[in-house]
């Protein structure tokens, strides 16, 4: 990077996602606050949302840096240094944290030697790109997501299972405080009879602690989803299917007929 400041491209064809992290990691250290970035990434660190190392990097990402923009690569992007992953490239600016990522979709686009990635490509992203947050800027290829919003809605979902743990956690509480006082009485029987509600109690907190955990770990899949993306989908019945199978059989029978006819 030129500068601790300086907007940047860093693009690196690292061998694990673990560096990835470490990476991204050392560049929200050394930025400056106020200073811009933008990196290509693997998409696998974006949408990676159940385990620990990548969410608390995306945690760290957004809650200190204003992630304001993702474009989604088309696969193939960086075969040529290296990367034959899907890549995206992320910009953001530290001090300042995220409310909204507004996206762009170049995954479409079919890239090979003959047919590389260029900045023609790009050139509708930059007559969008200073037009982002408004209806403009809402196309085919490109929308926002309420980062903002999104959060507070997991936050919500997630809070029934944060109160059964409390509630849960209190109970096993006040059970070892029962067991506790039995057996200071000498009723060890007595108090041994509550260690199974007990664990019961304690794998109850763990369980809803898991729950709630999950529901706001996955606001930290970034993956890129276009929203407009239009499904293709096959209606064709399975006596339908299996009779285009038997015609390319036939079509495969009767190319080998030819081919024999030559021998």
């Amino acid at each position: 990077m030129a500068s601790r400041s300086s907007a940047d491209v860093a693009g690196f064809p690292f061998k694990t996602r673990a560096t990835q992290v470490l990476f991204v990691q050392y560049v929200m250290q050394i930025l400056e606050p106020g200073g811009k970035c933008g990196i290509v990434l693997d998409e696998g660190l974006l949408y990676r949302a159940n385990e620990e190392a990548f969410v608390k990097t995306k945690r760290k990402l957004l809650d200190e840096c204003d992630v304001w923009c993702i474009i989604s690569l088309p696969g193939g992007a960086f075969t040529g240094s290296g990367a034959g992953v899907k890549t995206n490239l992320v910009f953001f600016t530290k001090g300042r944290k995220t409310e909204r990522i507004w996206y762009y979709d170049l995954s479409h686009i079919k890239v090979g030697k003959k047919t590389p990635l260029t900045m023609e490509r790009f050139a509708h992203f930059f007559e969008l790109l200073d037009k982002r947050g408004t209806p403009e800027a809402e196309t085919e290829h490109s929308w926002t997501v309420d980062f903002a919003e999104r959060k507070q809605k997991a936050a919500e979902e997630a809070a029934p299972h944060r109160r059964e743990a409390d509630a849960q956690r209190e109970r096993a509480t006040t059970l070892r405080e029962q067991a506790k006082a039995l057996r200071k009485a000498g009723k060890a029987d007595e108090a041994d009879a509550l260690q199974l509600p007990i664990e019961t109690a304690d794998k109850a907190v763990r369980e809803s602690i898991a729950k709630a955990q999950a529901i706001e770990d996955a606001i930290y899949d970034l993956k890129a989803v276009n929203p407009r993306e239009k499904m293709v989908t096959d209606t064709r019945t399975p006596a339908q299917l299996l009779e285009a199978i038997a015609e390319k059989g036939r079509e495969v029978e009767a190319a080998l007929s030819r081919l024999r006819a030559l021998l």
